[in-house]
């Protein structure tokens, strides 16, 4: 925790680090996948004529995300043919998946939903599973960048990876909805297929830029892990091709999971997983369904662009740095409670927007309101779990909290659309909702708060 004599303005140094420009450009490159199967594929789906429903099953593709640490311990060991001895190991990683991205949107820009939707979801779906492989990659290669021991400067880069994020979410956003506005005005009829092929040069410039990431060379990681894996074949009682096998498997899956359990104790650890599934489970909500609000109460694509995007990323980014100083001022444990506290009000300001009809100085302090609790909460989120993990096994014990957390919010607030439609189009009940929604959670982390085993609360 910082000293009490050490102001804000002094606090603010600790982001002059150029590691922290590196986490920024990671942050983006994990965070713009989502404008295309979250709010492009969503507008998408609507100015086609798809329900309310449908859109919001067809999120059910960000589910991947809840399991992508299933396949996190192969990250974290198999290297990538030609890619990893040119540009390293997480960086070849996280090229393979951009390419698979940018093949992906090469395919939607023939696609007709109406007809195709089965195969536009199908695609949709690839783009989900390597953006959530490559986030596997960028999580591991952004917590590599500090020092174990560098309380500090982890929760200044945890705030700088949330700026990044919603820089590539909010700021892509800003291209694909202008971009496909322009087209629709000049006659494009298939305005939003040929936007996704303006994307992918975003694709390209991005892996471009990643070639300035530095990327530590990691030697005891991989000792370690043989270590636990000389320890199974121990066990087994005899050396041989199918027991090295065993003992590879188990090491590099039940590893990093024993490895939780043990330094945390089984009742706390089930309380932070407990806690990390409920916890941003009303934004997810409020999120998956947020534009089609902003569209039935008769926002255009510009003026979304303008409030939701442009302004919510100038507000995210100046609340998320803020964020990471208090959280490193007064802690991540207060942090979360602040944050989830302002969620649930603000969620309230979208039941106002959804009672009165379309204002744009309303939906502007809603936006506004609900970028600040955001990036506060995903700060304290994000530097809490960056904590908790063994650097023997960063990436797979990352994005299986990562993905617990993720697990709440896309399996279950894939039900939003149907949600709506079941309350007959009452978004203002609907909003209120999602503002109890974050309620568990809090309770959840009431009970851990003084058991954590972090450097920092």
């Amino acid at each position: 925790m910082i000293e009490k004599s050490q102001t804000w303005s002094e606090s603010l140094l600790v982001y002059k680090d150029i590691r922290m420009l590196r986490i920024l450009l990671l942050g983006a490159i994990s965070g713009f996948p989502w404008v295309l199967i979250a709010s492009s594929l969503s507008l998408w789906l609507k100015e086609e004529g798809l329900s309310r429903s449908t859109i919001g099953w067809a999120g059910l593709i960000f589910g991947v995300y809840a399991f992508n640490y299933l396949w996190a311990p192969i990250i974290d060991r198999v290297q990538i043919p030609f890619l990893t001895k040119k540009i390293g190991h997480r960086r070849g990683w996280i090229v393979l998946m951009q390419i698979t991205i940018l093949l992906s949107l090469i395919i939607w820009s023939f696609i007709n939903p109406s007809e195709n939707l089965a195969l536009l979801i199908s695609v949709g779906l690839i783009i989900a599973i390597a953006s959530a492989t490559q986030d596997i990659t960028v999580d591991a290669l952004r917590i590599e960048q500090i020092n174990a021991d560098e309380g500090k400067s982890m929760a200044a880069g945890a705030a700088m990876a949330v700026v990044g994020w919603w820089t590539g979410y909010k700021l892509g956003g800003v291209i694909a909805l202008f971009t496909a506005e322009y087209f629709q005005n000049i006659g494009i009829s298939n305005y939003w297929q040929t936007t996704f092929l303006v994307l992918g040069i975003v694709i390209i410039l991005m892996n471009i830029g990643l070639m300035f990431v530095h990327e530590p060379i990691e030697t005891d990681r991989q000792s370690k892990q043989k270590e636990t894996d000389n320890l199974i074949k121990d066990k087994l009682g005899s050396t041989n091709f199918i027991t090295n096998f065993i003992a590879y498997i188990s090491g590099t899956i039940g590893g990093p999971i024993i490895s939780f359990f043990k330094k945390n104790g089984f009742a706390i650890a089930l309380g932070i997983l407990g806690f990390v599934f409920l916890f941003k489970i009303g934004e997810a909500f409020l999120g998956r369904m947020s534009i089609v609000f902003y569209k039935e109460i008769g926002f255009s694509k510009g003026e979304i662009a303008i409030y939701s995007k442009t302004l919510g990323w100038i507000t995210t980014v100046i609340f998320t740095l803020l964020g990471g100083i208090f959280a490193m001022r007064s802690g991540t444990i207060k942090t979360m409670f602040i944050a989830g506290g302002f969620m649930a009000a603000t969620n309230l300001l979208f039941a106002l927007l959804a009672w009165t009809g379309k204002s744009d100085l309303l939906f502007a302090i809603a936006v506004i309101a609900d970028d600040i609790s955001a990036a506060f909460a995903t700060v304290a989120f994000v530097a809490f779990i960056s904590l908790l993990v063994d650097r023997t096994y960063t990436a797979t014990q990352y994005a299986l909290l990562a993905s617990i957390g993720t697990a709440g919010r896309t399996t279950l607030a894939s039900s939003s659309g149907a949600l709506v439609d079941w309350l007959n189009g009452d978004w203002g009940t609907f909003f209120i909702m999602t503002t109890v929604m974050v309620i568990p959670s809090l309770i959840f982390l009431w009970f851990i708060k003084d058991k954590i085993k972090i450097s920092a609360k």
